[in-house]
Order: C-alpha cells, then structure tokens, then sequence
C-alpha cells in the first residue's frame, strides 16, 4: 500500500537522525538529531526549514504538542525543552533528571508531558506551569520510553530492566508490570529480571489510537503487542534480524511500521497478522520512524543522517470515522473489538510470509536543499529580558539572532499570523517595565525554585541509591540465612547418623 512515488530523501542534518513527529496539521516534521540539532522542516517545498540551537547534548525524542504549537525535545544534557516551531525560536528548559533524557510525550490535551530517564525515573511536567509536578519510580535500570494514553489515564513505560510498566497518573502507582509470560511479573522472578542481559532491552513502547493496547519493542529483534484489559500477550513478531529500536501505529491501529539496526522499516498488517513490506532506503540502523497525523505519509531517520519521507495509501479507508467510534468507547473496560484483540492467542509471526521487498535502492528523488534559518536559544529568563546574550558554547545569543534575520522574521510572520497559536507562559517582567526590587524579588523566587528542583531530584538519585543497596543487603542477608540453614540441617544429620558400630 506504497504509491509509485514512494519517498523522498531529505538532507541537512551532520549526524545520526534519533527521533521524528509530525505536526497535527501534517505541515511541519520536527527532527532531532546526534548533532545537537533540532529541525523543523516546513512540508510546502518552497518554505524555509528552521535549524535550533539550545541543547548541549544529542537529542534523544521529540514531540508536537497536539495544538501544534509547542515542540517537546528531549537530550543527553539531562534537560527537556519546550519550543516554538517558528522563526522566533523561544525556548524554555526544563531541569529535574540527573541523567540522560530518552523519552518525552505530551498529554492529549497538552497540558502535561512524560518523560523517562537513565535516572531510572519517569517524570511528569507541567506544561502551562512549566514546572516539575511528581516521579514515578520502580523501574531498576535504565527507562527508555514513556507514553501517555489517549485519555491520559494512563502512562506506559519501558526499559533495560526488560520490562513494559502501566502506570495510573491519578494514584501515580504501577498497576502492571508486562513480561513475555503474559502478566504481572511473580515476586521470585524480579530479582532474576535484575541480572538479564543487556539483548534483552525493551527499547520503546506506545499506545494504539483507542488505547486497549500497547506495543513494545526490543533489542532481541521482537515486536510484542499486548491487551491492557486482559494483561495478555495478544501478538508477538520476529521479522527483523537485529534490534528493533522504534515503531509507529497507524492512526487506524490496523497497520504498524519498525525501523531496526538490520537498515530496514517493516510494514506490519495487525489485522492478518502478517509482515506485508519490507523498506529499504537507510545505510545503516534506522533509529526512528512515524507517522502523520492522518496516516498518509511516514518519515523515518537513520544513523546515516537521513530523513526519508514515505506517501502511503492505507487513507484508502474512511479511518477519521472509524477514530470517531474509538473515541466513543470511553467505559473503562469496554467489550472486546476485534481490530484490537485479533489474534485471539499468543503466536510468533516470522518472517517467512512473502512479504514485498520495496524500493532496494533510494530513488533519486533527493529534495532540494531547503533554505534553513538557524534560530538561536532564546530562553525565559530575566537575563534574556535585560538583553543579555551570554550562554553555553554552541548557542546563539536572542540579540544576534535577531539582528541577523529581521527580514526573515518580518517575512515569516507575513506567512505564519494564521497559523500561529499561544506561545508558551512568559515570566513577569518579560515584556513590561517593572521596578527594580520587583524585579529583584521575583529573581530570587526563580533562583530559590531552581535549587529547591535541583535539591528533590539530587534527593530522589540518593533515594534511589539507598534502596539499591537495602536490597542487596536484604538478598546478601536471605542467601547468609540459607546458608546458615543449609550448615545446620547438615551437621543435625551427622549427629542422627553417629559412628557406625
């Protein structure tokens, strides 16, 4: 279900492509990248595409808001960023996580993000408050992925601790932990999940268009979708032949698209059951794809820098009406759909069912260079306000930027006053006159705020350290207590026996 004109090769990134997302309106596509990059490319070949500059590290995710008027990144540098996807170029840093940021998701209503970290926490955010609101915390190594539900009742997460967690945002606990037996994980296996290797990653982990499943993929080559209602393993793949380090779902929920480290992105029909395309285009690991809004194109990035833009067919269906239908089903276990469940029991689908084998070789369909606007960071601070342009290395300042493209700014805003919604919470002072000790105060409030986030996410890492080792020493303590049991049954039974008369 690929038309003739398949894809379309988009480059401008200087390093390894990690992550894409379309914009609601299927206008925009954000990209974040190994070169610290994120780009907004304008889908109208003749507009300009914007290039911004504020993380310190690669960046790991990023996400449209579902307005389209915020994007969400998310870097090795620890930090979270929201973003205006226009030629201003605003910017706001979100700063809780003690490690590297993996993941980062917003709400359906776009008042919250999620996002997971090698902190081994997940964390929920305030978007208008821009502030950090609570952790959740049980995952025992590093967490890779995290997603909200479509009703944002829920939040599912994955990590190297091999497993998929459900999460309920309003009692913030875990209410299942999924594994390949098809449930919650048995008291006596969790240690034994501890010490599993590394080829068992979960490496990513979403939710379908009606929210009755989740699919998670891993670094053992495997595709699993599981049933949140009956806490079942419902569907499991083997079709590629290296790890699988990303998957999107079609707006239908019918179809599901993988990009592994064996180069190819796999098509999979969950209705049959099957795998029906093989793509071919990356030269090297394809580590992200998606897709649009309404399912007619996907994108998909690899460690070869590329963006490769693909025109589907599968709107051949009236899919907006059947989403109207899903959204209807809003009881909390609603009856069993066949699109959802199908297969009924557990099996392995290989990859020996003669699927389409598309496009070996890229086409030269190479787009033409767009005109990129680089955008400097333009944080919310005081500083900014004052005019100041000082930042880390690799910034540009919000004074040069300006200078430098006010025709293109004066262009852009021409083009986008339609378009452009709500840009983020501004703090006091931002764009009034306000006195001195005003002024004064409020920084020190933000500077307080700020040591006291830092001060709870320094806590929670040293949290997390003591019951590591409580842990060890409970199981050092169970396995000493054996011993001990094992040593006095022993020497009980060579009292009873006595020397041999």
């Amino acid at each position: 279900m690929l038309s003739k004109t398949a894809n379309t090769q988009i480059l401008c990134h200087k390093d390894a492509v990690t992550c894409a997302d379309f914009s609601p309106n299927n206008k925009q596509l954000a990209t974040g990248s190994n070169d610290k990059n994120l780009m907004i490319w304008n889908l109208n070949p003749k507009a300009r595409a914007f290039r911004f500059m504020g993380h310190n590290d690669l960046i790991t995710a990023v996400q449209f808001s579902p307005s389209g008027h915020l994007v969400a990144s998310s870097s090795r540098d620890k930090t979270v960023r929201l973003w205006t996807p226009n030629i201003k170029g605003e910017s706001v840093a979100f700063k809780a996580h003690t490690a590297t940021v993996r993941s980062v998701s917003f709400s359906s209503d776009g008042q919250r993000l999620v996002t997971a970290s090698d902190d081994k926490s997940l964390k929920v955010w305030s978007v208008h408050r821009q502030k950090f609101i609570y952790s959740l915390n049980q995952h025992t190594n590093w967490v890779r992925c995290a997603r909200f539900s479509p009703d944002g009742r829920l939040v599912a997460s994955c990590g190297d601790d091999r497993t998929v967690r459900l999460w309920d945002t309003s009692t913030r606990q875990c209410i299942n932990t999924f594994t390949d037996y098809g449930g919650c994980i048995p008291e006596k296996k969790k240690f034994m999940l501890n010490e599993l290797n590394n080829t068992f990653t979960s490496t990513f982990v979403d939710f379908n268009s009606s929210g009755t499943c989740i699919a998670s993929s891993g670094a053992d080559n495997t595709l699993k979708l599981w049933d949140i209602r009956t806490n079942k393993l419902i569907q499991h793949y083997q079709v590629h032949s290296a790890g699988v380090n990303c998957f999107s779902f079609h707006p239908s929920g019918n179809y599901l698209i993988s990009g592994s480290n064996d180069s190819t992105v796999k098509i999979l029909d969950l209705l049959e059951g099957r795998l029906i395309y093989t793509l071919h285009g990356h030269k090297g690991p394809v580590l992200t794809v998606a897709f649009s809004r309404q399912g007619d194109f996907f994108a998909s990035g690899g460690a070869d820098s590329q963006v490769l833009m693909w025109k589907t067919n599968f709107d051949a269906l009236n899919y907006r009406e059947m989403l109207s239908q899903h959204s209807k089903r809003v009881s909390p276990d609603p009856p069993p759909h066949l699109m959802d469940i199908y297969p009924r029991s557990p099996h392995v689908h290989l990859s020996q069912n003669g699927p389409i084998e598309v496009n070996p070789v890229v086409a030269d369909t190479l787009s033409a260079d767009p005109c990129v606007v680089e955008v400097g960071e333009r944080p919310f601070s005081m500083a900014a306000a004052r005019g100041h342009e000082d930042g880390p290395a690799g910034f540009r300042g919000h004074a040069s930027a300006s200078t430098r493209f006010t025709h293109l700014q004066q262009e852009m805003e021409q083009e986008e006053c339609e378009e452009e919604g709500p840009g983020l919470t501004h703090l006091p002072g931002e764009h009034s006159e306000l006195p001195g000790a005003v002024r004064s105060t409020l920084e020190h409030i933000v500077h307080q705020l700020d040591v006291l986030t830092q001060t709870v996410a320094v806590l929670e890492e040293r949290l997390t350290l003591t019951e590591d080792k409580l842990k060890e020493c409970l199981e050092n303590q169970v396995l000493i207590q054996q011993e001990a049991l094992r040593a006095g049954q022993t020497h009980e039974e060579s009292r009873v026996e006595g020397p041999a008369i």
